[in-house]
């Protein structure tokens, strides 16, 4: 098996950027949005190289699912082993044979199966490279994300790359809004970082706004959710946000929201059992100017085409 990549290489010097997408194997918006940046024209311009990789995990691609094979969770398996178990054995290949070669990183996902997330960076904030490409990224909402113990961002903080995962959409599905902000962002810290040329007429800066906390609210009870919220809505603490009833609606039982904040993710299965993360809420100092800066860039994906701005 083989990872296919394509690396676009500039006449002139510059960072080594890699675009992955698909860790993950049913996380395929990620793979929508690389092949979408390798159409570019503007990509015959850059300074620098672009070393894409749409489809890490080609085992789970195959198989639309998550994970490898050996059931291992390749984001959870880095810097790996080359002698280790399969999933070690290609982290080990994509850190040493690509990773390890580049400056900066972008790395593509997407929600479990059956829960959606708000487009949102998640990123290191520490490092001032990483918080600098986070803000060009441009979307609203930036989580403060600690590092785990074998993610991709935790092997490439340890190598000085800095990186950035970006989240959005959910699994085995296409969404025109996710696909079209991930492009936007990707080709937007390209320019940041010097290996695209700066836009002459730029539009307007998005406002970003950081998240330094995040809870998931679980079902209290088994049954069928009715959802009152949605992602990308603000909710107050003690708001009813969803309900959870029996098949015949004679018991209820209200989710309320535990603080004020943004719904970043929520699950799209209505069937629930007891314990099941419901909604993710993410927690800002000023939650009504997210709520309507989420509602602009949405707004602005909708109006025309927006890799007009993109080059």
């Amino acid at each position: 098996m083989n990872i296919p990549i394509e690396v676009i290489r500039g006449k002139q010097d510059g960072p080594t950027l890699f675009v992955s997408g698909a860790v993950h194997g049913d996380e395929i918006n990620g793979v929508e949005i690389v092949r979408r940046l390798l159409q570019k024209k503007s990509l015959k311009m850059i300074k620098g190289t672009l070393i894409a990789v749409p489809i890490v995990n080609v085992f789970g691609f195959n198989t639309k699912t998550r994970y490898l094979p050996d059931r291992r969770d390749l984001n959870r398996s880095f810097p790996g082993s080359d002698e280790g178990s399969l999933t070690a054995q290609l982290a080990h290949t994509f850190m040493t044979e690509i990773v390890e070669k580049c400056t900066h990183g972008i790395d593509l996902h997407c929600a479990a199966i059956n829960r959606i997330n708000l487009p949102q960076i998640r990123a290191c904030l520490e490092d001032p490279e990483t918080a600098r490409m986070a803000e060009a990224f441009r979307v609203p909402v930036v989580l403060h994300s600690n590092l785990r113990d074998g993610s991709l961002r935790e092997a490439t903080r340890q190598l000085k790359i800095p990186t950035l995962l970006f989240e959005g959409g959910e699994a085995l599905r296409f969404n025109e809004k996710v696909i079209k902000s991930g492009l936007e962002g990707v080709i937007s810290v390209m320019r940041e970082i010097g290996m695209l040329r700066q836009l002459k007429n730029k539009r307007s800066e998005r406002e970003v706004f950081i998240a330094r906390s995040s809870h998931w609210i679980r079902a209290s009870h088994s049954g069928i959710l009715s959802v009152k919220k949605k992602i990308g809505d603000r909710v107050k603490k003690g708001q009813v946000i969803g309900v959870i009833s029996d098949p015949f609606g004679h018991e209820k039982f209200e989710i309320q929201a535990r603080r004020t904040g943004i719904i970043i993710g929520a699950v799209t299965l209505p069937l629930l059992n007891r314990g099941d993360a419901v909604f993710h809420i993410a927690t800002f100092e000023d939650v009504n100017a997210v709520e309507e800066h989420v509602d602009m860039f949405e707004e602005s994906l909708n109006d025309g085409d927006p890799e007009r701005f993109i080059g």
